[in-house]
């Protein structure tokens, strides 16, 4: 006879303790708070859920707009007599005529059109009809002729942009009521913007201007892009990337692998983590200091810009790398000393290709995190407003420029709810560039990820 026979309490399961067919209350108590804490962190991941599903929402209602412009279609009549008196077509020549000798032309086509599709509005003056163009357009017919000088002589379909209150218009942003009280638009300059709409005069397109214009000023927001800004935030990555992983890499090998472990290295490891906490803006202040008042370099120039996000980006670079070197077994070490390879061998032969990809996602995660920095930027002076391009690198690199997380805050600064529109546009690009670079990440630590 067993024990389990000879007890028949124990065989039918005690009263304090349960059995495998019932629970106890401490069993229960146990189970009810794992369920509760299951709940809690169900709640926590739907609340953050929500909150990015609002946050992209609200970014998306407001910046979609501003990749669609209201355009007015035109036949603008390019007369020689204005444009090259000569009529030799020397570029030089053309370049004489100032945008104030493509007004007129521009003003004459749009009463042309008026009254060519016999629109009439109480109280509308010719004046107030040419001023539901852009103030840009004129500069945008002088760029086309200068690239197109042939067609000088002839009539031309041209596609002027409309002014921002009128763009504002169909985007729900202006309304007849709103208009009574602007000075800068009347409700019968709506009235003829409904008017050439309907006989298809004033259309709505795609707006390339808003990814390759520069910036514009505080009367023309509909002509403001991001140009000058993506241009100045690739060549800031560029400077980062060139400095900051080799740099990068190097001190972390050297820290792993070589370095001897006495009070120096652990002093040097916790000023690195302390630097991986350091606000942003202290390292503008740093950048202000030595390399535009030591240094001399130009305020603005996306090589500054590089420099201090290199500072900033350094410290997180040399913690993901420490960290992926430090994943990788030691056997691995062991067997390429065991058979016969140098330490530096069994590093750079072994050690490193296996930690490649934690290397290159922790250097991308850190470009990512420099390409959206403002307030470092703020302090070297690249919210100042820049109209022309930088140059091709290495010279570009010294030219103004301006970035994109700055063009974010400049538009938001500006009274214009234009602006506003364009500033949720270009987060979105922001946002763009950021998954891609993410995107990229994830695939180079696929592709190179090995496993033992």
């Amino acid at each position: 006879m067993t024990d389990a026979t000879a007890n028949p309490a124990a065989a039918a399961g005690s009263p304090r303790h349960g059995s495998l067919l019932s629970q106890d209350a401490l069993t229960k108590k146990r189970n009810a708070a794992e369920t509760r804490f299951r709940l809690y962190g169900l709640a926590a991941v739907s609340v953050g859920i929500l909150a990015l599903i609002l946050l992209l929402a609200s970014i998306l209602n407001n910046g979609l707009g501003s990749f669609q412009q209201t355009f007015i279609s035109l036949d603008v009549e390019l007369q020689e007599d204005r444009l090259d008196k000569a009529g030799n077509r020397n570029i030089e020549d053309l370049k004489k005529v100032s945008t104030f000798g493509y007004a007129p032309l521009i003003t004459a086509a749009m009463a042309a059109k008026i009254a060519e599709t016999g629109i009439q509005i109480e109280g509308l003056s010719a004046k107030d009809a040419g001023n539901i163009i852009s103030k840009d357009a004129p500069a945008q017919l002088r760029d086309y002729v200068l690239a197109n000088p042939e067609k000088i002589g002839t009539t031309v379909n041209f596609k002027v942009l409309a002014n921002g209150r009128i763009d504002g218009y169909f985007k729900d942003r202006v309304t007849m009521a709103s208009a009574e009280l602007d000075s800068n638009v009347t409700p019968q300059q709506l009235m003829l913007a409904d008017a050439l709409k309907e006989d298809g005069v004033l259309i709505k397109g795609f707006n390339w201007g808003f990814i390759t214009n520069p910036d514009a000023s505080e009367n023309r927001p509909e002509a403001s892009g991001l140009g000058v800004a993506i241009l100045g935030s690739l060549y800031m990555m560029l400077v980062v990337l060139i400095l900051a992983l080799p740099i990068g890499v190097a001190a972390s090998i050297y820290l792993e692998e070589f370095a001897p472990k006495n009070r120096w290295t652990d002093l040097i490891e916790v000023n690195i983590s302390n630097l991986a906490a350091v606000p942003s803006i202290v390292f503008g202040i740093l950048g202000l200091a030595i390399f535009i008042n030591f240094a001399g370099l130009p305020q603005s120039a996306p090589i500054v810009g590089g420099l201090v996000l290199t500072l900033m980006t350094l410290p997180t670079i040399i913690i993901s790398t420490r960290a992926s070197l430090k994943s990788v077994p030691p056997s691995i070490r062991d067997a390429a000393l065991g058979v016969g390879a140098s330490k530096m061998q069994s590093v750079f032969h072994h050690v490193l290709p296996l930690a490649a990809p934690g290397i290159l996602t922790g250097t991308i995660i850190g470009l990512a995190q420099a390409l959206g920095e403002t307030a470092p930027l703020l302090l070297i002076g690249m919210v100042a407003f820049v109209r022309e391009y930088p140059g091709a690198p290495p010279e570009g690199f010294f030219d103004p420029a301006s970035a994109l997380p700055v063009q974010v805050y400049n538009w938001t600064q500006r009274a214009d709810p234009a602006f506003v529109e364009r500033a949720s546009g270009a987060i979105i690009v922001l946002l763009i560039f950021l998954l891609f670079m993410n995107a990229v990440a994830i695939m180079l630590r696929r592709r190179f990820e090995r496993r033992w």
